[in-house]
């Protein structure tokens, strides 16, 4: 991958830095780029980057969070403007400015939902995690030893990425199911959905859980569509497993990337790597053998 991947704010699970380990698996050029999972898109931004595909779909069930994707892409001028005015009101509460990630999230969930005030909350976030309560409000709290993404940082990554898919991208906030029927032969869909174990519970804006035979049987759609997918889905850290191996019978193949230092694990005073699963679809296997060898999951155990 020719340069770093720009990206919009951190956000928890993002696949920025595991990006040139997947497009290894993605064919050169296809014709459309789907995200039913999207999160930030940092996968649909790397392969923007190295112009894989003619357009890009975005999805992710959360509205709030697609409208940030689809302004820093069609508006980013705007985007950064109402950014720098929200962020910059943190400043006038001087040694309490803690206090404004708190005065912004009741705006948010008042129904002031603009991707500015949104933006901010992730940005400020514990660990860029966006929590929503059972009552489908905004309940993550502020990480207080930081002011969130410099404006001025966010105005170059925006404008980069705004400059790659301007034009080529739409934008969805639909169950994944809309997606896999929207897809076509030639289409290449990146599935990163909720790991395994961390919630079956859905509300009616973030998708906190996907259902393991559900989602098996939607990915068997896709091979009865003939269409090529890659599937984030769970992995390994500290020889613990996480989450139950896809069925054989969907014919794609498993191998674990190598995602670094575990960070939860290094705040505990440990040194664990975390391995992610990575599954190909049959048609995508033989550039397993073009690709820099990776870990079986017996390797990543090891």
């Amino acid at each position: 991958m020719n340069g770093k991947t720009p990206h919009i704010v951190q956000y928890q699970g993002s696949k920025r830095k595991l990006a040139p380990q997947i497009l290894e698996y993605m064919p050169k050029t296809f014709h459309r780029l789907i995200e039913p999972f999207s999160g930030m898109a940092a996968i649909t931004i790397a392969a923007a980057m190295e112009h894989r595909a003619n357009c890009y779909v975005i999805n992710d069930l959360n509205r709030p969070l697609v409208g940030i994707l689809k302004e820093a892409i069609e508006k980013p001028v705007q985007l950064v403007t109402e950014y720098r005015k929200v962020w910059n009101e943190q400043f006038s509460y001087g040694e309490k400015h803690v206090e404004h990630f708190y005065v912004v999230r009741d705006r948010f969930n008042s129904g002031q939902e603009t991707p500015a005030n949104l933006l901010y909350l992730i940005a400020r976030c514990v660990k860029g995690a966006v929590r929503y309560g059972g009552n489908g409000k905004f309940n993550q709290s502020p990480d207080k030893r930081r002011h969130g993404t410099n404006p001025d940082t966010l105005e170059q990554n925006v404008s980069t990425i705004s400059s790659l898919l301007k034009g080529k991208t739409r934008y969805f906030a639909l169950d994944y199911h809309d997606m896999i029927e929207m897809a076509c032969p030639g289409d290449l869909v990146y599935l990163d959905p909720p790991y395994q174990g961390v919630t079956n519970v859905r509300d009616k804006r973030y998708f906190s859980g996907v259902p393991f035979d559900e989602f098996s049987e939607a990915i068997k759609t896709l091979n009865e569509k003939q269409v090529d997918y890659l599937i984030s889905y769970d992995g390994v850290c500290g020889g613990k497993e996480y989450g139950e191996d896809l069925p054989e019978s969907l014919g794609c193949k498993k191998i674990m990337l190598n995602a670094g230092l575990s960070s939860q694990a290094t705040l505990l005073g440990k040194k664990s790597t975390t391995f992610e699963a990575l599954y190909i679809s049959e048609s995508l296997i033989p550039l397993l053998y073009s690709a820099p060898k990776q870990l079986s999951f017996w390797e990543a155990m090891a």
